[in-house]
């Protein structure tokens, strides 16, 4: 499967703006509804729920920095507490998903923080009723290994993304939904690697992905 830098840029901004949307969208409601209220307790909640807004922007824009971005400001590698940090910020803080950090390396390459964000967003996304994610990578003899599991009472992995995962995908049928799994393959397979999903399953998933030099 290949596909152009132009195309692919349109599929990740398209993903991008899919996911700021709600939250852009509701602060923008919450200043409508702060210009037009008087009572002091609404103006309370409205501001409130405008800093809860906020607050959701400023992490999606933190994780998708480091899972889509060059990463700025930081060099080859970049300290494996930041990708915690961000993946705390997007799945772990309203408790619906609890995060099981098993990452014993101190730093990974941008290579690999991409590939590893990347798997936990299509795993977070697949627990739509909640659950657990586990979360382990290592570094060894110029190779990195990284796995994220994901286990909850309903997982729904769209197919689209399983072929994507493994290459199999077609430039035609490639969506913003796929982005991430596109990402993931072609950053493993450029480094030497590759990426697997585990067989379906309805309450556990099992994603992995090994990078050669990274």
């Amino acid at each position: 499967m290949t596909i152009s830098a132009v195309d692919f840029a349109s599929l990740l901004c398209s993903r991008l703006c899919h996911d700021l949307l709600s939250p852009v969208g509701a602060m923008n409601n919450g200043l409508e509804l702060l210009a037009d209220e008087t009572d002091p307790e609404m103006r309370q909640r409205c501001l409130e729920l405008l800093g809860e807004s906020a607050r959701a922007s400023a992490n999606k824009l933190k994780f998708f920095r480091l899972a889509f971005g060059a990463a700025g400001g930081f060099g080859d590698t970049v300290d494996t507490r930041e990708a915690n940090a961000a993946i705390e910020g997007l799945l772990g803080h309203d408790g619906r998903i609890e995060i099981g950090w098993m990452v014993g390396e101190t730093s990974l390459s941008k290579t690999a923080i991409k590939v590893l964000l990347n798997l936990v967003l299509i795993a977070g996304d697949a627990l739509v009723r909640g659950g657990r994610l586990d979360i382990g990578g290592e570094a060894h003899d110029g190779t990195t290994e990284i796995v994220v599991r994901a286990e909850g009472p309903r997982l729904v992995l769209d197919p689209e993304l399983r072929t994507a995962l493994n290459g199999e995908a077609s430039d035609e049928g490639l969506t913003p939904r796929a982005a991430a799994a596109w990402l993931v393959h072609h950053l493993a397979r450029e480094s030497g690697g590759h990426a697997q999903v585990s067989s379906p399953d309805p309450t556990v998933l099992l994603f992995g992905a090994t990078l050669g030099g990274a």
